[in-house]
């Protein structure tokens, strides 16, 4: 075993820097991305989402700084931790439950429809307004995901 363990670390190099090269789709994603955060869920629940969403998308930029920002905000590392299988876990709320079951279906669209049930929890636990703002901060992030998993622009600090 090397004596520098930082030594196995692989750090992914930048491959093309979209927001750069397109000013004017970074600055509408920025936009939407400000718009999005603007709502009246709670911000801890957000970060989960977007933590969430971040990982099935393989996203290390935005895992890395959505978990920071989670860290930031109060949020326990058990629970951090224990998000790639929370629905094994008691840690989290029926209503954090929700919007996670909502965040991964969403996410895997590919593997079929949001079903009905996902979606009537969903409703069941928030208001119609807070229903369409978690929908909107997980098309966001799932955006993000997929510039930040295609085209790392972002490095890893």
């Amino acid at each position: 075993m090397p004596q520098n363990l930082t030594s196995w670390v692989v750090v992914p190099p930048t491959r093309l820097a979209v927001d750069a090269l397109v000013p004017q789709a970074n600055k509408a994603m920025l936009a939407l991305d400000a718009a999005a955060r603007t709502v009246s869920l709670e911000p801890a629940l957000l970060e989960l989402v977007r933590l969430r969403a971040s990982q099935i998308n393989g996203c290390a930029y935005c895992v890395d700084m959505h978990s920071g920002d989670a860290r930031k905000g109060g949020e326990s590392e058990r629970r951090l931790y224990a998000l790639a299988v929370w629905p094994e876990t008691p840690f989290f709320t029926a209503r954090e439950r929700a919007a996670l079951a909502l965040t991964e279906a969403v996410t895997r669209l590919s593997q079929g429809p949001v079903s009905d049930e996902v979606y009537a929890e969903a409703a069941a636990r928030f208001s119609e307004t807070e229903l369409a703002e978690l929908i909107w901060a997980i098309a966001v992030i799932n955006a993000w995901n997929r510039l930040g998993a295609t085209a790392r622009p972002w490095p890893l600090a």
